[in-house]
């Protein structure tokens, strides 16, 4: 073998060799990203969950459960909350789950609990109450609500109870999911859409139910 041959040889196996340890720094920093990644996405959904019980038990501070509101809708009750404060608990038998209600449906309010939207109304104001929540926090699990599962609102004022009839899928930018229901007291729960999805999407889950008490 020629001296031309050797050095050809001796750069080919060089270009392998820096390809073979790039490829193999490539794959450690890809995988310690990922679990980087992983961790950070982990300890966030743990730092939500003790923000939710957290908020529940202030919820629990002010409610009413015991007493439960029947025949009273037609005396319309007025409310007076800020951005971000506790104001009631959202009952869910069907997933035995408590979730605290926090006025407003921005991330840090979401980030508490179930938020609700301060251009809806409230429980016994005979209109549409728009709650939303996170699908891989407080909304977990939303798709085994069916037709027919009861949901209960417990404010100061006590306890309502609503009876769900209906589920649909909509795009984000339907608005009509906010709109007035007057007389009708209609409970809407929004959450994002398809649930097994880590980023955002472009579809709502919705909950509506009627209120029966």
């Amino acid at each position: 073998m020629n001296s031309s041959n050797i050095f050809n040889t001796f750069i080919s196996e060089g270009v392998k060799l820096v390809r073979s340890n790039l490829l193999t720094i490539l794959s450690i920093f890809l995988l310690v990203g990922g679990s980087s990644l992983l961790g950070y996405s982990t300890l966030q959904l743990l730092g939500q969950e003790v923000q939710a019980k957290k908020s529940l038990l202030d919820a629990k501070a002010i409610v009413k459960p015991d007493i439960d509101i029947i025949g009273n809708k037609e005396n319309e009750l007025t409310y007076s909350f800020s951005q971000d404060d506790t104001i009631g608990i959202l009952t869910i038998p069907k997933l035995n789950k408590e979730l605290p209600i926090i006025e407003g449906t921005d991330e840090e309010e979401l980030e508490k609990g179930v938020g609700h939207h301060p251009k809806t109304k409230l429980p016994g104001q005979n209109d549409r109450i728009f709650l939303a929540g996170h699908r891989d926090t407080v909304f977990k699990q939303m798709g085994k609500i069916e037709k027919g599962d009861q949901l209960l609102l417990e404010m100061k004022s006590g306890t309502y109870r609503y009876e769900v009839f209906e589920t649909v899928i909509v795009k984000e930018t339907d608005v009509s999911v906010l709109q007035p229901t007057t007389p009708e007291e209609i409970l809407t729960l929004s959450t994002c859409y398809p649930f097994e999805y880590l980023s955002s999407t472009e579809e709502r889950y919705i909950i509506n139910a009627r209120r029966i008490n």
